[in-house]
C-alpha cells in the first residue's frame, strides 16, 4: 500500500505543477478511455452475439430474394452498422479536444510568466520556472492523451467496419 500513497503523491505533484488545466485534461482523458473500453467490449463481446441473432433471424426467413426482403436486410445491416459505429465520433472528438486543452494550459502558463515578470521583474528565475512548467506540462499531457486515443480510435473504427462486413457476408441475398 505504500506504493499507492507514493503514486498518489507523484500524481498530485504533477497536477499541481501543470496547473488547473491538467484537471480538465484528466477528465477528458477519463471520458475518452471510458468510451474506448466500452467500444472494445461492445465490438468483441456484444456485437458478435447480436450478429449471430441477426443472421439466425435472416436465415429463418422464407423469403430472402424479393425486393422487400432486400430492404429488410439493408435496414437490419444499417441498424447493426449504427450500433457498431456508436460513440466512435465522440472518441474522435475527445482526441481532438485533448491538444486544444493542452494549448489552453500553455496560454495560461505564459500569462502567469508575464504576470510574474511584470510584478517581480525578471530577476527571479524560480517564479518564472513555475509559470513555464505550467505552460509546457499541459501541452505535453494533451498531446500524449490525444496520441493514446488516436491509435485506439483508428483501431476501433477498423474493427467496426470489419464486424459489419462480416455480418453482410453471412446474410446472403440471392
Amino acid at each position: 500500500m505504500i506504493w499507492l500513497s507514493e503514486l498518489t503523491e507523484v500524481v498530485s505533484g504533477f497536477m499541481r505543477t501543470g496547473g488547473p488545466v491538467l484537471s480538465v485534461i484528466a477528465v477528458v482523458l477519463w471520458l475518452l478511455w471510458a468510451f474506448i473500453l466500452e467500444r472494445f467490449y461492445y465490438l468483441n463481446v456484444v456485437f458478435p452475439k447480436e450478429a449471430r441473432l441477426m443472421i439466425a433471424k435472416w436465415d429463418a426467413r422464407a423469403d430472402t430474394t424479393s425486393w422487400y426482403a432486400k430492404r429488410i436486410r439493408e435496414a437490419w445491416i444499417s441498424e447493426m452498422r449504427e450500433k457498431a459505429m456508436q460513440n466512435i465520433s465522440a472518441i474522435k472528438t475527445l482526441v481532438a479536444i485533448c491538444p486544444m486543452v493542452g494549448l489552453l494550459g500553455t496560454v495560461l502558463g505564459m500569462v502567469n510568466v508575464f504576470d510574474t515578470m511584470a510584478t517581480a521583474g525578471t530577476s527571479n528565475p524560480r517564479l518564472m520556472a513555475d509559470g513555464i512548467s505550467m505552460a509546457t506540462i499541459p501541452t505535453m499531457a494533451g498531446m500524449v492523451s490525444a496520441l493514446s486515443g488516436l491509435f485506439f480510435s483508428a483501431q476501433l473504427e477498423n474493427k467496426a467496419h470489419v464486424r459489419v462486413e462480416g455480418l453482410i457476408d453471412h446474410m446472403p441475398h440471392h
